[in-house]
């Protein structure tokens, strides 16, 4: 039978804040208080201990070992131990997060450069595939 989640929500998952003033940022369950809210912490990432709710979280694959509940100092040693912070930015939802956050600060010029670039690619490629195709043509 497989399990069809991966990720469950448990004391030492780093999770991604969503939504909210944190927005953006990454944060850890320290504890959870109820079956719509977690105790969250972000000593590395600038998130301050409080209480989030659940769809306000996206979970990450990664977790870190802590004990249940426990304080601010405890969790910073764990996650700068487990190199948390490296980790997310290695991965390809952080890339695709920041790729997104450059785009939007674009300004027309930048798109302009990136469409003629692209067209400059697009040119390079088609020209090689007609050689090729060409090639396999007189092959035949």
């Amino acid at each position: 039978m497989e399990r069809v989640f991966r990720r469950f929500v448990e004391v030492g998952r780093v999770a991604y804040v969503a939504s909210g003033s944190n927005k953006g940022k990454l944060c850890v369950i320290v504890d959870v208080i109820d079956q719509r809210r977690a105790l969250v912490d972000g000593p590395c990432s600038g998130v301050q201990r409080q209480g989030i709710r659940f769809k306000q979280l996206h979970l990450t694959d990664f977790v870190i070992s802590i004990p249940h509940s426990a304080r601010n100092s405890t969790v910073r040693k764990a996650w700068e131990k487990a190199e948390i912070t490296k980790k997310w930015e290695e991965t390809r939802w952080a890339k695709k997060l920041a790729a997104k956050k450059r785009r939007v600060q674009m300004t027309d010029f930048d798109r302009y450069k990136l469409m003629r670039c692209k067209q400059k690619r697009n040119a390079i490629v088609s020209r090689e595939m007609a050689k090729i195709k060409k090639a396999q043509a007189s092959a035949k």
